[in-house]
């Protein structure tokens, strides 16, 4: 088993979904995680998730698109726990499902705010973070369509993309300084936003031909998102960085 004691882990987009999964995968290896999202209630119900199993968890209220909150989380972890060992960034938002024409500025402004930009002022403050106690380890969610493309999602795939040349730059800068930077390209996970989509009409009649673009024969857990992110966290991955590691059940092998 992955060992993660004495190790302070962040963990955004805590809330749900693949980052309630990983914040309970982290918790069992023995991590301190630290929760951030703007969604309380869903923060609240995953701390007593955690707690009632005997992990250890803290959360902190935070929307990622908001820089001086962002660095207001990283510091008080450093304030309260130490050191900041490790992050997870995976809060994110879905694409406009319309054609780039269509797309507003404000929605545009939106999904790059949340998908790269609040990346970005996560890993600058973690970064901050980590140097001055010698090291750690940082892993970025991106997407399988950080690498490719489909119809009707230029933002995130934009956004997302961003994410990659984000991860393999940092890796570069801070390689040198014992911090490791590494991303995630999930497929389809069924989280509750999948769930939501598949039962609305204009999305419904897709998910079969999304199934089959996964040659595995099914869509992704939020477990086994979550299961990649903490060998990456851990010592186990000593030698990797700058890395995107697909959990895709096969997507961008066709």
């Amino acid at each position: 088993m992955i060992d993660l004691k004495q190790r302070n882990i962040i963990v955004t987009g805590a809330s749900g979904g693949i980052g309630r999964a990983s914040v309970i995968a982290f918790a069992q290896a023995g991590a301190r995680v630290i929760m951030l999202d703007r969604d309380i209630a869903g923060l609240n119900d995953t701390v007593e998730i955690v707690q009632a199993s005997g992990g250890l968890v803290h959360s902190i209220p935070c929307d990622i698109t908001d820089e001086a909150a962002v660095k207001a989380a990283v510091d008080e972890v450093v304030s309260r726990f130490g050191v900041l060992h490790g992050a997870f960034n995976n809060a994110g938002i879905e694409q406009s499902h319309l054609p780039l024409h269509e797309i507003s500025a404000e929605a545009w402004d939106r999904i790059i705010k949340v998908d790269l930009t609040g990346v970005f002022y996560c890993m600058k403050h973690q970064v901050r973070a980590m140097l001055e106690s010698g090291g750690g380890s940082i892993v970025n969610t991106a997407s399988a369509l950080g690498a490719v493309a489909i119809a009707a999602a230029s933002d995130y795939v934009a956004a997302k993309h961003g994410v990659l040349g984000l991860t393999k730059a940092a890796a570069v800068d801070y390689g040198s300084q014992r911090i490791r930077v590494n991303a995630i390209l999930p497929g389809i996970i069924e989280t509750p936003m999948i769930l939501r989509l598949s039962q609305e009409d204009n999305f419904a009649n897709q998910f079969q031909a999304l199934r089959e673009r996964h040659p595995i024969g099914r869509f992704g857990k939020p477990e086994e998102v979550a299961a990649a992110a903490l060998w990456l966290l851990s010592d186990a991955s000593s030698f990797v960085t700058g890395s995107s590691l697909s959990v895709d059940g096969g997507y961008l092998a066709i």
